[in-house]
């Protein structure tokens, strides 16, 4: 797998996605804490408002983003996007008010809505080579996990020795260093594409995905991975703590446990799928999310013990493993749906369409475990899992060849 960082501009790209997540990680800590400071016991509402922020951002933002990425320069687009991330981050410590945090956190996400589907796009033309950008997909993955493992106990260290305000100025640096690093870095050129209005260009990416069937199932399968995945980043705490009694440190192992299982299938698909194809992984992955979540129905209506503990943590690790398996192979299917001068607004709509998808299941995973327990929300999320896999695989045929026409004619549509 690391075989592909011998691509120089492919690894300055991968350094500079590594160095801005890690500061991402050090923001997600350093924001619960200065939420604290400023809200007190409403801190968690200021939370889940920011969050809020950060999924509309990401869902609004990032079409508009992708219709005229193609217009600009690149380089010039993720280093100033860079940019305003660092800056908003450096701002963050000096706030002292509410709806100063929801500007600056607006701000910050709008660009990350900027940056992330321009580097998707940039990353299959630095990398041709199918094999060469499977691995970079897997490596990607990997960080991402590796990020969510490994941020709260660098965070921790941290903490021991600067107060959380210097956490800010980390982030700020993580971007900064990713900003050179891309500037460093001789990315190609945008593919030429025909002109057409911004709303029409934005319009684009979703249609193209609302009509190509190997795109309309890629989304189901994104709401299946979302519909399992909210109710190991909601409710977590809420079983370990609440249902099984656990200590607080186990929450860190459950989630570990998901980490664990990510990370492990990234790493085994590289070689998987030199020998069958994305389909052949994807949808057995989305089909194995409902059986984990009805695991974890049963799981939890019983009485709690140490067997129903390590069938929890089984579960989360299968959750993690089959949500990589089914979320790695996307880059793919996308890539093989467009031409390269539709990249930018495949991805961008991908992105978008995608954290729709958690926009939903995130608050439903919520009310439910608040009203109606822990096994009710694991069926329902279950079911919804279950039918988004079916719809995705009533959605993709076998053999689903793009016909040569459908980009031009959605374009001039």
């Amino acid at each position: 797998m690391l075989s592909v960082l011998r691509n120089r501009t492919y690894r300055r790209l991968f350094t500079a996605q590594v160095v801005a997540l890690t500061g991402t990680g050090l923001a997600t800590v350093a924001l619960s804490l200065l939420a604290y400071d400023i809200a007190g016991e409403r801190a968690s509402a200021v939370l889940g408002t920011a969050l809020a922020i950060k999924m509309v951002a990401y869902v609004g933002i990032a079409p508009v983003i992708g219709a005229v990425a193609d217009r600009l320069p690149r380089r010039a687009l993720l280093v100033s996007t860079d940019l305003v991330r660092a800056g908003a981050a450096l701002a963050l410590p000096f706030v002292t008010e509410v709806w100063q945090i929801y500007a600056l956190i607006f701000l910050l996400q709008a660009a990350s809505a900027a940056f992330t589907p321009a580097f998707q796009a940039t990353v299959p033309q630095v990398l041709p080579d199918e094999r060469d950008y499977t691995r970079a997909l897997s490596l990607s993955r990997l960080a991402y996990d590796l990020e969510s493992m490994c941020s709260p106990a660098l965070t921790a260290g941290l903490l021991a020795l600067v107060s959380y305000g210097w956490l800010f100025a980390g982030t700020t640096l993580g971007f900064l260093a990713s900003a050179a690093l891309v500037l460093a870095s001789a990315l190609p050129r945008p593919a030429p594409v025909e002109r057409g209005g911004v709303c029409a260009r934005a319009v684009f990416g979703v249609r193209l995905f609302w009509t190509t069937p190997r795109l309309r199932a890629l989304l189901a399968l994104d709401l299946a991975v979302a519909s399992a995945g909210a109710i190991v980043f909601v409710s977590t705490v809420v079983v370990v703590r609440d249902h099984f009694d656990r200590p607080a440190g186990a929450v860190s192992l459950a989630l570990a446990a998901y980490g664990a299982g990510s990370i492990g299938a990234a790493l085994a698909l590289p070689r998987l799928l030199r020998h069958v194809t994305d389909r052949a992984v994807m949808l057995p992955a989305a089909f194995a999310l409902p059986v984990a979540l009805a695991a974890v129905a049963a799981l939890t209506a019983g009485a709690p013990s140490t067997g129903s503990w390590a069938g929890v943590l089984a579960a989360w690790t299968a959750i993690g493993a089959a949500s990589s398996a089914v979320l790695t192979p996307g880059g793919r299917v996308v890539r093989r749906s467009v031409t390269d001068a539709d990249l930018p607004a495949a991805f961008a709509a991908r992105f978008s369409l995608s954290h729709a998808c958690w926009l939903l299941t995130y608050p439903l995973a919520g009310l439910l475990a608040a009203g109606a327990g822990l096994p009710v929300t694991a069926a329902v999320l279950g079911a919804l899992s279950l039918a988004a896999a079916t719809a995705a695989t009533a959605g993709r045929p076998a053999h689903d060849p793009a016909p040569p026409g459908r980009v031009h004619a959605l374009r001039q549509g």
